[in-house]
This record gives C-alpha cells, structure tokens and sequence, in this order.
C-alpha cells in the first residue's frame, strides 16, 4: 500500500492525545451499519449500548461521550466518532473486565431485533483502524479483516420453529502489534498492525461478583431479545378478541437487564509491516488481479473495433469523397449538375488542393455559388455534403446545453482529480473520510472550469447575455445536486440515522457553493466569453434552415440513444463488478485498486468518444443537422444503463 504522510501525521496525533505514561488509551466507537440499507446509527443512539459515563480514560483530555472532531468527508459518510469506557493499557491482557448493564424495555427489545434482523455491524476504532472480523480463505492459506463485527445473530427455536433474537454482550478484542521501526523500536516501542473483535453471547446469570460469566470461554446459553407477553395487560386491551397479540412495543414497565463485559489480548505479530496493515482489508486484490487485465484487453478490443471505424469513416468515406468526387463536383468552376450562374472565377486547382475538406471548400464558395438556389441542380451531392451551410447553425435551447457542457467539464476535473491522487496513494482508507472531502473541493474549485468552457460554448452559439449563461452554470447542476441532497436528508433525519447531514453541514455546503464555487464559475465564464476566442467554424451557416427529410426510427426516438450508450457501459460494466463485490459480497467496505479503474476510465472516455463520433456521421448522413442535442445524449447515455445496473444490484444484493 502506497505511504501516506498524512496518515501518519494524523495517527501521530492521535497517539499525542491519548497516551500517557503507562501506555493506556481509549477506544472511540463510531456507528453502526448494514450491508442491506444505507441507514446508519450512532454508536450511542442504539437501544442497548452502555450510556457513557463522562469520565476520561487512558490519559484522554476528553471524557467518555463526548465528539471527536472529524473532517468534512466523515461526516458525509456517516461517521459519528465519539470517545468511550473501553481502557486500554498496552501489552496488558484483560481476561474480563465488566463494563454495564442495560436496562431495555419492550420497544428497544423489539428494535434491536429489527437491528440484528438488517444484519448491522457495529464500528469501532483503534490507533485509525476499524475493529475487524478475521476470515480466512477457503484454500486457508490467507487471512484477511472484513471492517466492523456483528451486532447479534438469529436462530429459530427447535421447539416452535419461531426466530429468536441473540445480542453480544461479550466482546473479546486482539490488539496485533510489533515493534516500532527504527530507533523508537529499540527503544521499546510498539505500534499496533492488527484490530479484531469477536464477539459473543452470554446470558445475563451464573456471573461472579464482578459482573463477569463465571467461564468466559466454552459454550454459554446467549442473551435472547425477548420478553414475555403480558397477558393480562394484552386481554385488557382486546377485551372481545379470542386471539391476543404479542404487542411487543406495549409500553407495560417490563424489562430485561443486560451486562456488557469485554476481553483484550494483545499477540505480537511480525509478519505485518506497520506501512502494508490496511491491505488485510483488501481481499484477494492480488488474485483478481488477472481479471482485471482480462477486463482492461477486452474493453480496449471494443475501443480499438470503434476506432477502426471511425479510421475507416475519416480516411475512407470523407477524405475520399472530397479528393476523388469533391475535387470533380467543383470541377472547372461549376458543378456537374450545371450551373446556370458563375460569377467570379474559383481558385486554381493549386489551391483547391490545399484546402482540408469538401465543407471548407464548398464554404469558401459560397459567395460564387448558392447551392440553396432552386436554379441549381445538386443531384450528385447526398447526404452529409448537403448539410455544409446548415451542420453548424446553433442548436435550440443552446443557452441549456452551454451550463450543461461546462457541469459536466466540472464532474471530469473532479473524476481525474480523484483518480489520480488514489493512484498515487494520496487518498486511501487511512485517510478516514478524504475521498470525500477532497472530491467536494475539486468539485469547488472546479467551477472556474466549469465556467470557462460554458462561457466559450455559449459564445460559439451567438449567445449575448453571458451573465444568465454563468448564473445558469452556477446554480443549474449544483442546485438540482443539493435539492436532492436536501431532501433525501429529510427522509434520513426522520429515521434519526447518522446518515443524515447536521444543519451545520448542510450551511457550510451552501457556503462553499455560493460563496467559493459562484465566483470561480464567474471567474471562468468571464474568461471564457471576452478573452478566448469562439470556436471558429470551417463553413458559414446560411440564413435559411435546410428541410430535414423523414428520419429512420433510430434517429428520431430514444432507443438508438439507449442501444449506442451500452457500448461504453459494456466497457466499464467488469470493473463495476468488482466495486460491488467489494462493498458487499467481501464486506470489508474499501475498494483500493484504483489504477486499474483509471485505465478503464481512460478507456472508457475514448469509447464515448468514438460512438459519439460515429453517431454523430450515421446523423448527418440520413440529412439532420441537429447533431448537438443528439450527441450529447449519445455521450452520456451509459450513464443510465450505469445507473440501472447499479439500482439493480442493490436489490439483489
């Protein structure tokens, strides 16, 4: 794994903040989360969890329950890290140390079965490593960590058949460290390579004084979530009802105790490297590695049979009709078809030669020859040739199409952006929440290129209002992202999930849009629109629009623009494969081999290209020149068959 300064840096101060001289520290708890929704909890917010006692453990400045401050990135993604009762002194085993007991009634009963019924794991974190559950292979011949341990387990009794519910209460934890490279290892120190959690239930009797199970190994009888129906109270309230319910959530005083213990270990442990202790959370990157070339060889074989295309459309079809037929359209200063009127000579052959195209030739011909003109016969010039004075006339709503040319220039500085600082190990999961946060600030500072290429495009298109065009860049796509953004945190804030964004967040968002991302979009539209020069066109657009013959069916509805968007999505479809693998079927949560995703990012951007391009010709052969709207939907309609399969394997998955 790439060396990440920063990492260290952060890990370095934590360390400064939590140890004291006999090496003890605190374990903060983060949340709760579930591979089945996207509803995460505080770790204190749960129905069962010991309520913190305020007092400061392992040398802490703070006090259990109380924030640690987290980054931007972090609290987008749900993290609620908070300082908690678990003391740890270094190299100290604790064979059980009690910790609390909790009193639930019926409606937290009844909720922490719902919680283990969504199969939630619980996060903790030690010296910047999530509390893990150890797997090994199946050939058992590696080990590796899947972030967070199990919250509970269910079962169905053998006598009724029914589900019943189990909470771990008992939590054993191993503390994998080696010495400290350098001199600080010679001089006794340790850092920590290794967090494991296991857990286990045990039922609240048979404990000693302490509060500890009288045997914290061997089989025990688990903590069951239940709680006996009240009879009396559930006849009382159905009176004429031969059936009664059991109305777990019936608010009747009853209760259940539950006491919380825990276990340390600490084993040495020097087969891994301080640098390398986050690759156990990435599972067989290294075996898959071979897929991963066999997905990069098979989307550069469909790139390469589109270039090919689009090589033969260039050198075959286009240069070919304009040095063999355009040169005898434009023969001896007329057209073949005869026409009637040639005022002014045409240039000499010398320098029709030099000219690049038939659309320059023919443009630069437009005051000696008005192919418009009914006096004209043109019947050896078909499809694109035809559209010389039309094929750049100004798309409708181009005002529209100027904003969302210059976002979606904005989301690919963001996406190289990112992809280039993974790469090179910038961002990785040590850098707890940095995907995120960085990504909002090259989304931010993006806006001056955003800005910069809407003001050009809406120049290129005639347009003279510019400051409607950059508001409209400013707050088009930005605006439409934080309604959204908006109100999904309503739903999420009613379900008092961590996921939901504080209202401070959501005004420093907004602060970072109007008062940072406003003025660079301003900043670059300016720029754009009086410094740099509009793209120039070969050709000048008459002032009557051609006719558009009947299109074919693929040309006119939306299912040519589907059916030409699943060529790039076939593209980047093997890779996607792997991200959900890794974010559910490994449950380890990281997905780290990020140069593979860039190559087929790269790729990915070439085969957009290439369809738009051969689209784009297929359009203006069949005679319509309204290629702009049609190439931009072409170019982003993978997007969509993205978003189904991804809408798709949430729902398997």
């Amino acid at each position: 794994m790439a060396f990440d300064l920063r990492a260290i840096l952060r890990t370095f101060s934590l360390w400064l903040c939590i140890l004291n001289p006999s090496f003890a520290f605190y374990i903060p708890v983060n949340k709760a989360y579930s591979d089945r929704t996207q509803l995460q909890f505080p770790y204190y917010d749960l129905p069962f969890t010991c309520p913190p006692s305020g007092k400061s453990h392992g040398g802490s400045p703070f006090g259990s329950g109380q924030s640690i401050s987290q980054n931007l990135g972090e609290v987008l993604r749900g993290d609620r890290i908070m300082t908690s009762d678990f003391e740890v002194h270094m190299g100290k085993d604790i064979e059980c140390q009690y910790l609390c007991q909790r009193e639930m009634d019926r409606k937290d009963v009844k909720r922490t079965q719902k919680l283990i019924e969504d199969g939630y794991v619980i996060e903790w974190i030690l010296d910047n490593l999530p509390g893990a559950t150890s797997f090994v292979t199946v050939d058992r011949s590696k080990k590796y960590y899947a972030a967070g341990f199990k919250m509970g387990y269910k079962d169905f009794s053998p006598q009724t058949g029914k589900p019943r519910y189990f909470l771990n209460n008992h939590y054993t934890m191993v503390v994998r460290w080696r010495k400290a490279p350098g001199k600080a290892g010679a001089n006794g120190g340790k850092v920590v390579v290794g967090f494991e959690v296991y857990t286990k239930s045990i039922e609240a009797g048979n404990r000693n004084a302490t509060g500890c199970p009288a045997e914290v190994t061997g089989e025990h009888n688990g903590m069951a979530m239940y709680i006996e129906p009240n009879n009396t109270a559930l006849a009382a309230m159905y009176p004429h009802s031969s059936y009664l319910p059991e109305d777990d959530e019936a608010d009747d005083g009853a209760t259940i105790t539950v006491p919380f213990t825990y276990s340390i270990y600490f084993r040495q442990d020097d087969t891994i490297d301080w640098s390398n202790r986050w690759d156990m959370y990435f599972s067989n990157q290294d075996e898959t590695s071979i897929t991963h070339w066999l997905a990069i060889i098979n989307s550069l074989i469909i790139s390469g049979i589109l270039g090919a295309i689009v090589v033969v459309i260039w050198s075959r079809t286009m240069q070919g009709d304009i040095k063999g037929r355009g040169d005898g359209l434009l023969e001896d200063g007329k057209f073949k078809g005869r026409s009637r009127r040639s005022r002014g000579g045409l240039k000499s052959p010398k320098l029709r030669e030099k000219t690049t195209g038939l659309l320059e030739k023919l443009g630069e011909n437009d005051a000696d020859l008005d192919i418009s003109s009914d006096e004209e016969s043109i019947d050896d010039i078909t499809g694109w040739k035809l559209l010389h004075g039309d094929v750049f006339r100004p798309p409708p709503y181009g005002g529209l199409l100027a904003p969302l040319i210059g976002s979606g220039m904005q989301l690919l500085f963001m996406t190289t952006g990112l992809l280039l600082l993974s790469c090179f190990g910038v961002l990785n999961p040590s850098f707890r929440g940095g995907f995120v946060s960085v990504g909002v600030g090259l989304f931010v500072f993006a806006g001056v290129f955003s800005g910069y290429f809407s003001g050009r495009v809406y120049k290129t298109f005639n347009g003279q209002n510019w400051r409607k065009n950059t508001i409209m860049t400013a707050t088009l796509f930005p605006g439409l992202l934080f309604c959204l953004i908006f109100i999904l945190n309503l739903f999420v804030w009613a379900q008092a999930s961590s996921t939901a964004l504080p209202f401070g967040t959501l005004i420093a968002l907004v602060a970072l849009w109007l008062l940072i991302q406003v003025p660079l979009v301003y900043i670059g539209s300016w720029y754009g629109y009086y410094k740099a020069d509009a793209w120039e066109h070969p050709t000048k657009t008459t002032s009557i629009p051609r006719q558009i013959p009947p299109q074919s069916w693929y040309m006119k509805n939306y299912q040519g623009i589907l059916i030409a968007g699943l060529i790039p999505f076939a593209v980047l479809f093997i890779e996607l494969l792997f991200v959900f693998k890794s974010l559910w079927q490994d449950k380890s949560g990281y997905y780290y081999v990020f140069g593979f995703l860039s190559v087929v990012s790269v790729i990915l951007v070439i085969t957009v290209s290439e369809v738009t391009i051969i689209a784009t010709y297929v359009q203006l052969c069949s005679e319509n020149y309204h290629w702009w709207w049609q190439s931009f939907f072409v170019g982003g309609a993978s997007a969509f068959w993205i978003f189904v399969y991804c809408v798709c394997a949430i729902k398997v998955d």
